[in-house]
């Protein structure tokens, strides 16, 4: 049953489009998935602006998840990783109590080309917020993949029907990528309390309801849903099982109000800048929303 259809909303950041998915104002988060972006699909010409590219920022008490159809991008972070992700591949970054990064154009500038992928924010759970950052790169090959009956994809991250990506995540989870040919059909067991499809492309029916792309299904809890191929389409799955609530700000999540003011605090005193990424050009902190961050969950 269909609990909720949420569209994207597109904002045009100069060099590409993203679309805004989560957070929504009836539905903050999918389990622990609490900001999904769709950024693209464009075509890019070579010699694009620097301004196109993501400067250093922090986050807390978050992973982020980066994964592309198309092109390429180059991250940078303070625990002095620098690692590309190209199509297929998986950047998994845990900020914990603090990281900083940035994220570079630095192919697509040279030589041009399509650029279409997602990125994701998962909420630690409380008893984790505060670990240490790491950052781990996942190639395609590693990754769990299937081909058959007109479906084929990977398993990008958790556990789905007994099938496990060697990603590694902090609560109880799945995130796939289907390619699903015209008639075909996908099953989303229930084994997960929350449960969401989003159309990257073509056109999907799901509980007897057509579904355009750019579209998030969410899903009611325990039964099995079929999503059935109207045309070749491109659909991630996701969900797992809620954290309980955040409270979400600027780049910050946390399950304390109290958390995301510090985290403000040492970023506009400096504290989790490092001079020699990307030359010190880092995003400024903005003007504080309200008299405190939105709960979410």
């Amino acid at each position: 049953m269909i609990e909720l259809i949420i569209p994207q909303r597109r904002r045009d950041l100069g060099a590409f489009e993203v679309g805004r998915v989560l957070p929504y104002a009836k539905r903050r988060m999918v389990g622990p998935y609490v900001f999904f972006d769709r950024m693209g699909p464009k075509d890019i010409a070579p010699g694009l602006p620097r301004e196109a590219d993501v400067r250093p920022h922090p986050h807390i008490g978050l992973s982020t998840i980066t994964y592309l159809y198309k092109g390429e991008i180059t991250h940078r972070d303070s625990l002095g990783i620098e690692q590309a992700i190209r199509p297929g591949e998986v950047n998994w970054m845990t900020a914990g109590r603090g990281i900083t990064h940035s994220e570079r154009f630095e192919r697509l500038r040279s030589e041009g080309g399509p650029f279409d992928g997602l990125q994701l924010w998962v909420a630690l759970p409380e008893e984790r917020e505060e670990i240490d950052p790491g950052f781990w790169h996942y190639p395609s090959e590693v990754l769990p993949a299937f081909d058959g009956d007109g479906i084929a994809g990977r398993m990008i991250a958790g556990r789905l029907a007994g099938v496990e990506s060697p990603v590694q995540v902090d609560s109880p989870q799945f995130y796939v990528h289907w390619q699903l040919r015209a008639g075909a059909r996908a099953s989303l067991p229930p084994e997960y309390s929350e449960r969401a499809v989003y159309i990257a492309s073509g056109r999907v029916e799901a509980d007897g309801r057509a579904v355009e792309s750019g579209n998030m299904v969410v899903f009611a809890p325990g039964k099995a849903v079929t999503i059935a191929a109207l045309t070749d389409a491109e659909v991630m799955a996701l969900g797992g099982e809620p954290v309980g609530t955040r409270y979400v700000d600027w780049n910050f999540v946390s399950s304390s109000k109290e958390r995301i003011d510090q985290a403000r605090a040492d970023w506009a005193a400096g504290r989790m800048k490092l001079p020699d990424l990307d030359s010190g050009e880092f995003i400024p902190l903005p003007p504080k929303l309200g008299e405190a961050p939105e709960p979410m969950s």
